[in-house]
């Protein structure tokens, strides 16, 4: 899925089942302490994925440790992205002298939660979706929301180092598999981010990248 939505030469792996998960760093092993075998499972093939892509770009493998706000923190000149949902994992890297930065979520292709899309929408969002659901009546335009929000923060803050909230990016989804994030704060230094998106049986996936 990522192929179809991400230019080279980022490198992206995904998988579909945890058959094949990471030997993991000390470190990585610490982080996980007494985690049950879903979250082993999931933090492990990730990490495999993640591994795998390094070796595409030629980068030895690295323990992926997380920083103050979670975030995956990668090798020197290496900017990426990491996402696990039901039945998928996957992680698209690429270099520094390529990508400045790179977001990606992944979610179950499902109607969100009750209360979820009210908890993370704009009025302007919300005004717009009943225009979506028109435009294309099999999509879960508020499952999309949620992911393209997602994947907005993964790419704003490793190069902003700064929390952006649900209410602080004004998404706006294309029935043709792309979207926009404009960023609400007054002094972002980033204005926002063009993204694409895509479904793909039960699942779906967004994802930016944003040239160095």
């Amino acid at each position: 899925m990522l192929e179809q939505l991400l230019p080279p030469p980022i490198a992206a792996v995904e998988r579909y089942d945890d058959e094949q998960p990471a030997d993991l760093f000390p470190e990585e092993e610490e982080l996980l302490g007494n985690a049950v075998p879903k979250r082993r499972f999931e933090f492990g093939t990730v990490r495999a994925c993640a591994r795998e892509a390094m070796g595409q770009l030629g980068v030895a493998p690295a323990a992926i440790l997380p920083g103050p706000k979670r975030e995956p923190l990668w090798p020197e000149g290496v900017a990426g992205s990491l996402t696990h949902c039901a039945g998928y994992r996957a992680a698209a890297l690429a270099r520094t002298t390529d990508f400045r930065t790179i977001g990606i979520d992944a979610e179950p292709h499902a109607p969100a939660p009750d209360g979820v899309l009210e908890a993370i929408a704009i009025p302007a969002e919300l005004r717009r979706m009943p225009g979506l659901k028109v435009d294309d009546p099999k999509i879960c335009w508020d499952r999309l929301l949620f992911s393209a929000k997602e994947t907005t923060y993964k790419a704003w803050y490793p190069i902003t180092q700064r929390w952006l909230g649900f209410e602080d990016a004004d998404i706006t989804l294309n029935a043709d598999g792309t979207f926009h994030s404009r960023i609400l704060l007054p002094d972002a230094p980033v204005a926002g981010f063009h993204g694409r998106w895509l479904v793909q049986g039960d699942l779906l996936v967004t994802a930016i990248a944003v040239p160095a």
